[in-house]
């Protein structure tokens, strides 16, 4: 699992701009309205070469018409519980407030390093004023403004200085084995998955909220078939409320995302695909991990008729493009219908994600689509792809040596990445095609 950095404060100090900044995109709203910040939780950001997870914690404050104390401590849990270092925001307009001061002593408490980020000092004047929050008593202290990102460049060498190569990279282990993660929602039947796999009731099922779900690895060595299965449902109890229950299987998700070469992710039939799903299938993707679709609970689906399944694996395909070049199967973990075709899917996805395409055959194959279906020419100038190769990357990454790469445009990566879909077996594998000058 890579380090993972939380973000913490309390309403409206600009928890979801720095989120942004970090990100470098902007995914989660903004707004004036204290407790606004729902859509993005989590992401990854780069710096130096080094990547990290970054957790927003604004999203978890419940009762946003006065924020409880007791709701913001909580949140500050969270970031300490999950993260190997605190961010924690504070605002130099408003000044030092109670609320500040309370998770100041909740996070002093903590052994994870805590970074004090005092947002929007944007001149010399808040410069004076942003002084007074040396008295909380935390050593590495930051004065920022996220909205233009000045300072932000200091305070991430510090925090990337705490990361190891090894954070970064998760290990390849040549002769590892495939490492799989059962990822979904709570209660579309994970822990049935795996114990309908492995045989035995490993992972306790039980529906009592704030019973959290810590990551568990099995090895499976059944019917010559081995390989690791990272879940996501082992129990440990806290004596947090139900709502967390959510965003802790968020981030166990994710943990298990990062450790996984490729992710089952588990639907429920009834339901179909979720917005919260589709978070998760885009970081699987983004991330370069294998996917599959696993749709469980098919057995419960009623009045099914000969196009069912059809219809309802369209229906997720345009749900989830542009990459929709993933294996869908209807499955019941109760019934244990279909769940070997899982696994064997699923190692098929894992050797796709490690295949590399001989470089003579990539050039016929993909010189025969550029003949067929030409760039078009931009500015004036005709786009000429001379060469390609395949980089030796964990994920299938290709390069495309041409005389102006910049002006390749997306429609014509897509048909390419189409093409290289169509002539060599990368379902379920996210590729990644690189332009380049020649």
């Amino acid at each position: 699992m890579g380090f993972t950095v939380a973000i913490t404060g309390r309403p409206n100090v600009g928890k979801s701009t720095l989120f942004n900044r970090l990100l470098e995109q902007r995914k989660a709203i903004v707004d004036d309205v204290s407790g606004v910040t729902r859509d993005r939780q989590y992401g990854v950001s780069d710096w130096n070469g080094k990547s990290f997870n970054v957790i927003d914690t604004g999203g978890f404050v419940h009762g946003s018409e006065d924020v409880f104390e007791k709701e913001i401590a909580k949140q500050v849990l969270i970031a300490v519980d999950e993260a190997d270092a605190i961010l924690f925001l504070v605002d130099a307009t408003t000044g030092l407030t109670d609320l500040d001061e309370s998770m100041a002593n909740v996070l002093r408490r903590s052994t994870k390093p805590v970074f004090l980020v005092v947002n929007k000092v944007d001149n010399n004047e808040r410069m004076l004023e942003a002084s007074e929050f040396y008295s909380l008593g935390f050593e590495n202290l930051f004065f920022i403004a996220s909205a233009s990102g000045s300072g932000t460049g200091e305070l991430l060498d510090a925090v990337t200085e705490r990361i190891t190569e090894e954070d970064t990279q998760e290990i390849e282990d040549a002769n590892a084995l495939p490492k799989f993660a059962i990822i979904g929602q709570p209660n579309v039947g994970k822990s049935s998955l795996l114990n309908a796999l492995v045989g035995k009731e490993r992972t306790i099922v039980s529906d009592i909220a704030g019973t959290t779900r810590d990551t568990i690895h099995t090895h499976y060595n059944l019917f010559q078939k081995e390989f690791m299965l990272i879940d996501t449902a082992g129990i440990r109890r806290k004596s947090r409320v139900h709502e967390d229950l959510e965003f802790y299987s968020v981030i166990r998700a994710i943990k298990a995302v990062d450790e996984a070469d490729v992710c089952l992710l588990l639907l429920d039939a009834e339901k179909g695909i979720a917005a919260q799903d589709l978070s998760i299938f885009s970081l699987a993707a983004r991330k370069g991990k294998g996917i599959l679709l696993l749709v469980n609970k098919w057995d419960l689906v009623k009045d099914k008729t000969t196009n069912t399944a059809r219809d309802y694996e369209n229906e997720l395909k345009k749900r989830i493009a542009p990459f929709d070049d993933v294996p869908i199967l209807f499955i019941s973990a109760l019934e244990k219908t279909r769940i070997h075709k899982a696994i064997e899917t699923a190692l098929e996805v894992y050797a796709n994600r490690s295949r590399k395409v001989a470089t003579s055959k990539l050039n016929e194959v993909m010189q025969k689509a550029i003949q067929m279906h030409h760039a078009p020419v931009v500015r004036g100038h005709a786009i000429k792809i001379k060469f390609v190769t395949q980089l030796p990357t964990v994920v299938p990454s290709f390069a495309f040596f041409c005389n102006f790469p910049d002006d390749v445009k997306t429609p014509y990566k897509n048909y390419l990445e189409n093409q290289l879909r169509k002539h060599f077996d990368f379902k379920g594998v996210p590729v990644r095609l690189f332009f380049r000058k020649k």
